[in-house]
């Protein structure tokens, strides 16, 4: 019979190869990222070989393996560059240039937030405003929710040229037309979810605020409104990330010169897939960010309201 004491000790010879972090986070994500790596080193061999071997057809007749699986890896303008390939592209956009620099992408990604962010704004206050009139108001409940939930079956490069061309007429140009897309496309989980959060009290709850006589201004801030932040903050790690998105697909239609779009839209022009790979690593990295720092003030907000995370 095992003691309580011997059930409950460590392993020391697992804690003393690896500690319980490494065990839990690193090691995972570590050998996920091996795995990917080898499959993407190998699926550049696969579709560059034809480029390859047209290029040491041009220099010799004939070649070996291992000289044609160098040349795959070492194109100009590959079909999928190699990860390497991909981070020697970052680092010189963001490492070797001005940040004022047109060629560097820390310029490009300020742009992009830029819109990005004032998109996510705006697009937090139409769909708080939003969520508020649904609860408070059956009428809206029933006439808005339907349309706000049909908004979102038009495909966003299909309406983004649309909104482009109808604020280019008002003569907005600039950030506003890229913020106005990222809007459309976050404004609705943050309705969805401050809906949800809203109506979350328990009738108990409410039953008793009528009890203290309670109006529905206080009802909504001491009720409604710190039970929806946990809703709130949720659907708002979904807006962020789609605000960046808006933001870059904003900047397509319009030929930009400046954010990540440009750089992708550029890329593509030139048939420069490294370009365009790494603009799409520093979107992701922007991305990560934001969503970071939403999860950030989420943990503040809720710390303070004596909430657990």
């Amino acid at each position: 019979m095992t003691s309580p004491a011997l059930a409950t000790r460590p392993d020391p010879a697992g804690s003393a190869l690896l500690p319980r972090w490494a065990q839990e986070r690193a090691l995972p994500l570590t050998t996920v990222l091996a795995a990917l790596t080898l499959l993407w080193y190998l699926a550049a061999i696969w579709l560059n070989a034809d480029l390859a071997e047209q290029k040491l057809s041009r220099s010799a007749p004939t070649w070996t393996t291992a000289e044609l699986i160098d040349t795959a890896w070492s194109l100009d303008r590959p079909v999928l560059p190699t990860p390497d390939q991909i981070w020697a592209e970052f680092a010189d956009s963001v490492f070797n240039r001005e940040v004022t620099s047109r060629r560097s992408l820390v310029y490009h990604a300020t742009v992009t937030a830029s819109a990005s962010i004032i998109g996510f704004g705006l697009g937090i206050a139409l769909g708080v405003l939003l969520a508020v009139g649904i609860v408070h108001q059956r009428t809206l409940d029933r006439s808005l929710l339907p349309w706000i939930i049909a908004s979102q079956t038009v495909p966003i490069l299909a309406i983004a040229p649309m909104i482009i061309v109808v604020l280019a007429s008002l003569g907005m140009t600039g950030l506003l037309p890229k913020a106005v897309i990222s809007m459309y496309l976050c404004f609705f989980p943050v309705t969805i979810g401050m809906v949800k959060g809203l109506r979350a009290p328990d009738p108990l709850e409410l039953d008793l605020m009528a009890t203290y006589s309670a109006s529905p201004q206080q009802v909504f801030w001491k009720l409604r409104w710190p039970s929806s932040l946990s809703y709130l903050f949720a659907s708002l790690k979904v807006a962020i990330a789609i605000s960046l998105v808006g933001a870059i697909v904003g900047e397509l239609p319009t030929g930009a010169q400046e954010g990540i779009g440009a750089r992708l839209l550029s890329g593509s022009y030139y048939g420069q897939t490294v370009q365009i790979w790494a603009a799409l690593l520093m979107a992701s990295l922007l991305g990560l960010v934001l969503v970071a720092a939403v999860g950030g003030a989420e943990r503040v907000t809720l710390s303070r309201m004596g909430g657990r995370r």
